[in-house]
This record gives structure tokens, C-alpha cells and sequence, in this order.
């Protein structure tokens, strides 16, 4: 049995799991749910779904990292590829801390979201900004560059 019948059995697995654990919401109802949040409790057909999910993550976040440490091993391109981006990533980041104001400011449960708080969350702001901008342009270059080509 090779690792692909193994990873999609363990996918079908998690999968019907998951879908019984819906199940199990979606017959409770959203205001048994409310109202036991709203009361600090914890609800039985919530945590599992959520121990699912953080299982799920975890594994992907393993696989994801063996995966890339073992390409870039084995291809001394793709070594310095990934550090080239892991830098250029870097510098987008502190362009973003730096242009970030940080300020305090209250929250709806009362409490202060300090301004190196309120700096970091105005960093991944501009970040994702920033990223969405050059995914943007990417697709746009390629592709014109693509109907040009044609």
C-alpha cells in the first residue's frame, strides 16, 4: 500500500468524522450554542469539532514543513530561492511595522488593546496588503503576458 491509498484513507477517516460532528452542531442549534458561550460553558459538540480541526492543522503544518525542508535538501535552487523570498518577505514586513502606528484603544469587553498591540495588528495589515497587491500584479503580468505570447 503506497502513502497516497494511506493519506486518502486517513483523509475519508477524518472526513466522516468531521461530518458526524457537524451533525452534532447542526442538530443542537445555534442558540443552545449562543447561550452556552454567552455562560463560559463548554459545549459537547463543539470541542470535538474543534479538536478536529486543530489535529488537522497541526498535521498539515508538520507535512507542510518535512515536505519543504526535504525539497530544499535535495535542490540547492530551490534553497537559495527560498531564502531569497523568506527575505524579501522580511523586508515587506518591516516596511509594515515601520509605516504601522500603534495606539491605544478600547474593545467592546472593556478591556485596552495596548499600542504595541494595536502596532503588530496595523503590521499585518499593511502586510497582507502589501502581498495582496503583488499577488495581484503577478496574475495580471502573467497573464497579459500569456495573451501577448499567443
Amino acid at each position: 500500500m503506497n502513502s497516497q491509498k494511506i493519506l486518502t484513507i486517513v483523509a475519508l477517516i477524518i472526513g466522516v468524522i468531521s461530518i458526524i460532528l457537524l451533525g452534532m452542531i447542526i442538530s443542537m442549534g445555534d442558540t443552545a450554542i449562543k447561550d452556552a458561550f454567552a455562560g463560559g460553558e463548554s459545549t459537547g459538540s463543539v470541542d470535538p469539532l474543534m479538536n478536529v480541526a486543530y489535529v488537522v492543522l497541526g498535521l498539515a503544518v508538520v507535512f507542510t514543513v518535512v515536505f519543504t525542508l526535504k525539497n530544499i535538501a535535495t535542490n540547492p535552487a530551490a534553497l537559495k530561492s527560498t531564502l531569497r523570498s523568506v527575505v524579501v518577505f522580511g523586508v515587506l514586513a518591516a516596511i509594515a511595522y515601520v509605516m504601522a502606528q500603534g495606539v491605544e484603544t478600547p474593545m467592546k469587553d472593556g478591556e485596552v488593546l495596548s499600542a504595541s498591540g494595536s502596532k503588530l495588528v496595523g503590521t499585518g495589515l499593511y502586510l497582507f496588503y502589501f502581498l495582496a497587491v503583488v499577488a495581484l500584479g503577478s496574475m495580471l503580468l502573467f497573464g497579459v503576458k500569456k495573451m501577448i505570447s499567443k
